[in-house]
């Protein structure tokens, strides 16, 4: 295993699974530039035990890697982590086909790409992950929403379900905490692009289908009878109660 680690007195700890040696030092440098602290791995198969070992504020993962690929990876990470996860491919035909699978990435950037692009795409994700919700939420932070035995918690960024916390990625929570705040209205899938990232880019509505999908197999993964997100053709999502 070949493994780097540049340490800062900030200890956000961004874990980089990127085999080839030039992009991993370039991303590696600027990150701690901008004040982080970076463990670099080269092999897929190491790259599950370092998250467990490090615990990371976040990874970025390389879609090919030798050992196993980003999408084995990041499906095992998922198995027991909620860590956002930015997806990194050199092909930008690549991003349509993983936005089709149940990886459950926060985010995707195709190579070449600016260091600072995804430094500041990173610096997004934590925000999100450190509980600062868009000013679009419509109930404050500090006050837990509920909608039948499902509990969406702003304070710990978790909702639950009978007092279990769903599996959510950040992206998931925002998506879910948005849609159980006007259970029945129905929200575009521009809307919703526009809530889970406010920094202009763009973004295929794919990206919403994918994170839906993803959050209709969690709730009912997790026995959420009565709770669902339900298509509204043409239009968008809206979350029901009591539809089953």
């Amino acid at each position: 295993m070949n493994t780097t680690t540049v340490s800062t007195p900030l200890k956000r700890h961004i874990l980089v699974v990127e085999d080839d040696a030039k992009i991993a030092d370039m991303l590696s440098n600027y990150l701690h530039m901008h004040g982080f602290e970076t463990t670099v791995c080269d092999n897929g198969l190491d790259a599950v035990p370092l998250a467990h070992a490090i615990a990371p504020a976040l990874v970025v993962l390389d879609l090919m890697l030798p050992g196993q690929d980003g999408i084995a990876v990041c499906e095992q990470l998922r198995a027991f982590s909620a860590v956002p996860i930015i997806m990194v491919t050199a092909r930008v035909d690549e991003i349509d086909r993983l936005l089709g699978l149940d990886t459950g990435a926060d985010d995707y950037v195709c190579k070449p790409f600016s260091p600072r692009e995804v430094v500041a795409r990173i610096k997004a994700l934590l925000r999100r992950a450190q509980g600062n919700l868009s000013a679009q939420t419509p109930v404050a932070n500090t006050v837990p929403h509920t909608a039948a035995s499902l509990l969406a918690d702003d304070a710990t960024q978790t909702i639950r379900w009978d007092n279990q916390p769903l599996p959510l990625t950040p992206v998931e929570f925002r998506l879910l905490r948005l849609l159980m705040s006007r259970p029945s209205h129905v929200f575009s899938r521009a809307r919703l692009l526009d809530h889970l990232h406010n920094d202009l880019r763009d973004v295929s509505d794919r990206v919403i289908d994918s994170h839906i999908k993803n959050l209709r197999r969690k709730l009912e993964a997790a026995g959420a009878v009565g709770h669902s997100v339900a298509s509204v053709y043409g239009v968008g999502y809206r979350f029901e109660v009591d539809a089953v």
